[in-house]
């Protein structure tokens, strides 16, 4: 098995901003090939300042341990995570990255799309919402109308989160759901909440700090909305902590470190009673794919990435108007090229 690797700053349509003020007008990603033969699959990890993992530190750990990478012989995914996870344990975005490579590559080297390895059918699969970032009240309206689309996720954790799911509201009869990004103290959520139910929002995403556990716990009994988690929600070991917390849980493909551990925790949550998210973090296409072949298995879907960014590194995933297609025959279902 041969590994390449690449530093990628794939630029973003508008900047991109969340609770706490952080913006952001490039999305740094580290991308991954691994080959064998004529077979080559793709992965790839964005870095995300909130985890403190950077594409410098997963580049300077990949090339330390570059020859132990490819040495593995490539017979079960699921085998090889296990055997980067012990490689790499203090670095799960770039045992995410590896872990999608080798799916692909084994997709390829088996003719199937992910899903498919998987068994299951591509039917029942949730549309993905399209995220509009913070800003003034004006330009997020005009973000939305100028992407007409069935379901927005609109980022909040400002002064103005009422007024702003107000005015997008009397713009659009489309799904709302709304994500604070650990924004809100309980106090806020408790005032908030009910109003954004009586505007039709669907659902609330991580509304209180990451660490919150009895805030969560009294508005989880209190809440008229759904309530997700996502910061609280990190590994698998999370899940059950979130059970009478949140109604649903949102998984990360790059912060849970992987594909093979995510199927996990959907299994987990399904046991557990949980509605299952998937998320994105700003991933191109070649991320987005990854998070596609799950779609038969999820609630619901955040992969907008490759929508939210002015420049992608793969071809064959397709959009419309919410509906997720994949053109490709085997693996992640899409061609790279950059």
């Amino acid at each position: 098995m041969i590994l390449q690797y690449w530093q990628k700053e794939l630029p973003f349509k508008y900047p991109f901003t969340i609770s706490n003020g952080r913006t952001k007008t490039h999305q740094p990603s580290l991308v991954v090939a691994l080959s064998i033969g004529n077979f080559v699959g793709f992965g790839e990890a964005p870095a995300i300042a909130y985890y403190q993992i950077t594409v410098e530190q997963m580049v300077a750990d990949l090339a330390s341990k570059k020859q132990m990478v490819e040495k593995f012989a490539l017979t079960d995914p699921e085998r090889y995570w296990h055997y980067l996870h012990h490689l790499f344990p203090e670095n799960p975005f770039l045992v995410c990255a590896l872990d999608m490579a080798a799916w692909d590559l084994f997709g390829k080297m088996k003719g199937k799309k992910l899903y498919q390895l998987w068994n299951t059918l591509w039917e029942n699969t949730p549309v993905t919402d399209y995220t509009i970032g913070i800003d003034s009240i004006e330009k997020m309206l005009s973000k939305m109308k100028e992407k007409p689309w069935p379901v927005y996720k609109v980022k909040l954790g400002t002064d103005q989160d009422i007024a702003i799911i107000k005015a997008l509201r009397s713009a659009t009869d489309a799904i709302i759901r709304v994500d604070a990004n650990a924004g809100w103290s309980l106090e806020e959520a408790r005032e908030k909440i009910p109003q954004l139910a009586e505007l039709g929002v669907e659902m609330i995403e991580q509304p209180l700090a990451k660490d919150n556990w009895e805030g969560m716990k009294q508005l989880y009994h209190e809440s008229k909305l759904p309530l997700f988690a996502d910061e609280s929600c990190v590994f698998e070991q999370d899940i059950l902590r979130c059970v009478n917390h949140f109604h649903g849980i949102n998984i990360k493909l790059t912060k849970c470190s992987g594909l093979t551990p995510a199927r996990r925790m959907i299994n987990k949550g399904r046991e557990l009673g949980l509605k299952i998210m998937m998320g994105s973090m700003n991933e191109s296409s070649i991320g987005a794919a990854a998070v596609a072949n799950f779609l038969p298995q999820l609630d619901y879907v955040d992969m907008d990435g490759p929508l939210l960014l002015n420049q992608d590194m793969a071809s064959g995933i397709h959009f419309n108007y919410g509906a997720v297609s994949l053109e490709g025959n085997a693996g992640l279902g899409i061609s790279v090229q950059f």
